[in-house]
């Protein structure tokens, strides 16, 4: 059986940490590719906190059965540090070559914690919601 047989198939189970540019460079790839999940760049260099450690946790791999130019993606929940000292709760869709070097989060009581925010968190669009801003607009 291959390695795709499923969407939980081979999934990495670990968290991973990055800092805002790492993060800025991810989202604008995944602009760039047109994958599903993501956030906007524009709004992530404007609410992203600039010093931040983000975390990204697999949740699932993604194929794209219409658009078989562009390989299985990797979709990861993401919990991301606000300028406000926020956290929110996002998706972000990637290529596996792009999750593999960033940083392992080695420590399972602070994975543990990480999952625990995961879990607690306000999504991007709850948060908009929850001041007053459209989350629909670009």
């Amino acid at each position: 059986m291959s390695g795709q047989a499923g969407p939980y198939a081979d999934l990495p189970r670990e968290v991973k940490a990055l800092d805002s540019d790492a993060l800025l460079r991810l989202e604008e790839r995944a602009s760039e590719l047109r994958l599903s999940q993501r956030l906007d760049p524009a709004w992530v260099r404007a609410n992203a906190a600039p010093d931040g450690t983000h975390y990204l946790w697999p949740a699932l791999w993604n194929g794209l059965s219409h658009r078989p130019e562009v390989p299985r993606t990797l979709r990861c929940e993401l919990l991301l540090a606000l300028r406000t000292g926020e956290r929110v709760m996002s998706l972000l869709d990637m290529l596996p070559d792009d999750f593999t070097p960033l940083t392992r989060v080695t420590s399972r009581d602070r994975g543990m914690r990480i999952a625990r925010l995961l879990d607690r968190s306000l999504t991007v669009r709850e948060w908009l919601l929850k001041k007053g801003e459209d989350p629909d607009r670009p």
